[in-house]
């Protein structure tokens, strides 16, 4: 997994007694779609930040049905208007974005909502876009449960696809030392009676102790425990 020592990433280090300004861009798995009791991992990592004496601060800025396309285009333009301060920008961006451009329209055999050659161009441009703007993570997509598609009637999401989407993800993001969560191959990992207790019945979101899940999977990963020791020193 390839790492980036926050610590001394000069946007942080330089005023790391201070609380931090945290972005959160994605689609609805960053904005908490199916978690009406917490909200998703987001809102609970939030919450949390925000009960500590030097809390930070962080922005959910996820959309629903948002591809890397939708993130592209609006990136700079929110990112810039969260700085709280003027003159003033955030000091880490966390990113989650991709399983919407995997998705098959209509019939299972359609093309995908973006075509992979393209999708691999808008998620170099868009890793590269974030990283001129500041230090950057990535968590990856959470695995669907197949037997519930398709999705709206209308939306074939299957693990296939999915793998080739992420795995274009996580090395775009290697080539640019940038952190990736590889929650697909984790999640898959712990079996398909693990995943499906915390799928919503769409087959699609996290249920709330699927985003518990991914709460304690984040939280874990060393650039998010990097963070606490920010906060602390």
């Amino acid at each position: 997994m390839t790492t980036l020592n926050l610590l001394k990433a000069p946007t942080i280090s330089s005023r790391s007694h201070q609380p931090l300004r945290v972005t959160a861009f994605g689609d609805s798995l960053i904005y908490g779609y199916g978690d009406p009791v917490h909200g998703g991992w987001v809102e609970q990592l939030r919450r949390q930040w925000m009960g500590t004496e030097t809390g930070h601060v962080l922005y959910n800025l996820g959309v629903r049905g948002d591809t890397v396309s939708h993130v592209n285009h609006r990136l700079e333009q929110e990112f810039l208007l969260r700085g709280e301060l003027r003159n003033k920008i955030p000091d880490l961006m966390i990113l989650s974005v991709g399983v919407n451009d995997s998705a098959r329209v209509g019939k299972r055999e359609s093309r995908t909502m973006t075509d992979y050659d393209r999708f691999t161009l808008e998620i170099v441009n868009l890793l590269d876009k974030a990283q001129n703007l500041c230090p950057t993570i990535f968590v990856g997509m959470v695995p669907v449960d197949e037997s519930k598609m398709p999705f709206l009637d209308c939306l074939h999401f299957n693990h296939e696809d999915q793998f080739r989407y992420k795995e274009m993800t996580k090395l775009a993001c290697q080539v640019g030392n940038i952190p990736y969560l590889d929650i697909f191959d984790l999640w898959q990992e712990r079996g398909q009676t693990w995943m499906r207790d915390r799928i919503c019945q769409d087959g699609l979101h996290p249920n709330t102790n699927g985003y518990l899940a991914l709460l304690e999977d984040i939280c874990s990963w060393q650039p998010l425990m990097q963070l606490g020791q920010v906060s602390a020193s």
